[in-house]
């Protein structure tokens, strides 16, 4: 399968430049030449999607992914219950999404909270929190699932805008504090848990910020990858 799908992705790309990039003259068009490489573009889109659900599919149940900051891994185990959640996030890593971003909202006692793309921009700081990558995500809030320490959830706006609770498409939470916590059960979709990094996410709470929780330096995370070592 991986073979045929090059072999056509190739057979497309020569299709094009025979079809769009000769005028009249026997010379090539700058028109011509935009109209092939964007549709290479496209192609290679393609085949960088269907190599990123190849690996979705490949996956445990419940994967489990290392989110590497600034201040240390975090490993995540995501729920085989909340699939949808579970795959989102698992493309968004496997894509490189997650690299370079900021945790912009660090409450003490509460919770750590990233995955906004628009932190990777200092001249939007007073957007922080409203980003994400243009969709938003079902709700699958389950009754079993607690915001304990560690718990990983999915951020999303309030219920005035957002009656149906649905999810940030990229923005997380990962809960500091069960007690400081725990009146947000039923209201956020809980999709996985940490399983190592425990003293990480207690790091990351305990650094100086704004009163909007945005860290006086900034706390980064680097990457989020598979760990191919515990799945």
């Amino acid at each position: 399968m991986k073979k045929l799908i090059n072999i056509i992705l190739v057979a497309a790309v020569l299709a094009l430049t025979v079809g769009c990039g000769n005028n009249p003259k026997g010379g090539k068009t700058g028109e011509a030449e935009a109209e092939v490489q964007a549709e290479a573009d496209s192609l290679v889109k393609v085949e960088k999607t269907m190599k990123t659900m190849e690996k979705i599919a490949a996956m445990p149940e419940e994967p489990v992914f290392d989110i590497v900051t600034s201040l240390g891994t975090i490993k995540v185990r995501l729920y085989a219950d909340t699939p949808k959640h579970r795959e989102n996030f698992a493309k968004l890593a496997f894509e490189g999404f997650f690299d370079g971003l900021q945790f912009h909202r660090i409450i003490k006692n509460f919770m750590i909270q990233g995955g906004d793309p628009l932190t990777k921009d200092p001249n939007r700081v007073a957007e922080y929190g409203t980003g994400g990558p243009g969709y938003q995500i079902e709700a699958e809030i389950r009754p079993t699932h607690h915001h304990k320490k560690g718990a990983l959830a999915a951020a999303r706006k309030g219920d005035i805008a957002n009656p149906m609770k649905e999810s940030s498409g990229s923005q997380f939470y990962i809960v500091q504090s069960e007690e400081g916590c725990r009146h947000l059960d039923g209201e956020y979709t809980i999709f996985g848990e940490t399983i190592d990094g425990f003293k990480v996410i207690d790091d990351i709470a305990a650094v100086q910020t704004n009163q909007r929780g945005l860290p006086d330096n900034p706390i980064f995370i680097l990457y989020v990858k598979y760990d191919d070592e515990l799945n």
